[in-house]
């Protein structure tokens, strides 16, 4: 069967077996934790790294965290309006 057979199929179930699908798909391209962890680890690694050598530009946590409530109430309005 062709993907776009197969796709045609599912999008044809209902509701609740098109989400139990939709699980099992997206479960099945999860990594293990430790791939996870290990990817983090590097991740806080090279920001960490970049940040101590000057190489980005680095901001106060009261201007990141205005930011940070400004676009959450920006996304609460959109979602009450809607």
């Amino acid at each position: 069967m062709q993907t776009d057979d197969l796709l045609t199929q599912a999008l044809r179930l209902p509701r609740r077996e098109r989400a139990r699908i939709a699980e099992e798909l997206l479960s099945s391209l999860e990594e293990t934790e430790e791939e996870v962890a290990a990817a983090w680890a590097a991740e806080l690694e090279r920001r960490s790294r970049e940040a101590a050598e000057g190489r980005v530009p680095l901001e106060d946590w009261q201007t990141v965290r205005t930011r940070i409530m400004n676009e959450l109430e920006r996304r609460r309005a959109g979602r009450s309006t809607s």
